[in-house]
């Protein structure tokens, strides 16, 4: 399984771009900014979009993708796959016909360039061997991480999310863990507005880290831009080297 990090800020700027990630070439996990950095021809690859939640920072790519590949996507149409709370804010705020077109009755009804797929917490669906199962997690609005397993290996990637029990316990439910993308959008002296926003910072995520029973690499994503130093050495002193730690960026890629 191969990870390519497009997009892993909590903001936007030279070199930072939100949420997106690439699996095996034709798998989008959110459709943020790093979206794209991708090529026409990497674009045309992506069959199948996971999103975790209705924010912008996470889905503002699907609409700009839907009308760049419109042509292509007569032939086979983009799934977008999400809990059904995500759908309704996609089709009521974005897909309106008055923010942007709506690609799910374009060209027509019956043959759309975009297909919406509705998932719930549990759920799994197996892509060409790879098993993707959505988990529920603790954020503003309903919102979902995602467990990936693929030739024995599993990866897993958080969302946003803060302090939670469901994720830890559906991956201790695995007998193996080998990488993890975490949040972690603010520094300590912003506990407060972490817990509020419903986002990590370092002592809330190290708090958590300690129900996770299996020692693994964890890429931390999601740092509040110019201060991404600041948050990871945080993260690194409270975590105190029971796990390791990565700071992501854009164009990151690993073979899981």
């Amino acid at each position: 399984m191969k990870l390519r990090v497009l997009g892993c800020s909590g903001g936007i700027g030279q070199g930072l771009h939100t949420s997106s990630y690439i699996i095996d070439n034709d798998i989008l996990l959110d459709a943020g900014t790093g979206v794209g950095d991708l090529s026409l021809a990497e674009m045309r690859q992506i069959k199948h979009v996971f999103i975790t939640h209705s924010h912008m920072d996470h889905v503002l790519s699907i609409p700009l993708l839907a009308d760049t590949l419109y042509a292509d996507l007569q032939e086979q149409p983009l799934l977008v796959y999400a809990r059904a709370e995500t759908l309704k804010v996609m089709k009521e705020h974005i897909f309106n016909w008055q923010l942007w077109p709506d690609f799910t009755e374009l060209p027509d009804k019956n043959t759309p360039v975009i297909k919406f797929v509705e998932m719930n917490p549990g759920d799994e669906i197996t892509l060409d061997g790879r098993r993707i199962e959505m988990v529920d997690v603790n954020h503003t609005v309903p919102a979902s991480a995602y467990i990936i397993e693929s030739d024995d290996k599993v990866f897993a990637y958080s969302g946003d999310t803060t302090t939670t029990d469901n994720l830890w316990d559906r991956l201790n439910q695995r007998d193996r863990l080998d990488f993890l993308v975490i949040e972690t959008s603010f520094a300590e002296e912003e506990i407060e507005l972490a817990k509020l926003a419903k986002h990590y910072c370092p002592s809330l995520l190290a708090q958590d880290l300690k129900k996770l029973k299996h020692k693994t690499q964890i890429g931390v994503s999601h740092l509040k831009p110019g201060d991404e130093a600041r948050i990871f050495q945080e993260c690194v002193d409270a975590i105190n080297g029971e796990q390791t730690l990565r700071q992501l960026t854009s164009d990151d890629r690993f073979q899981i």
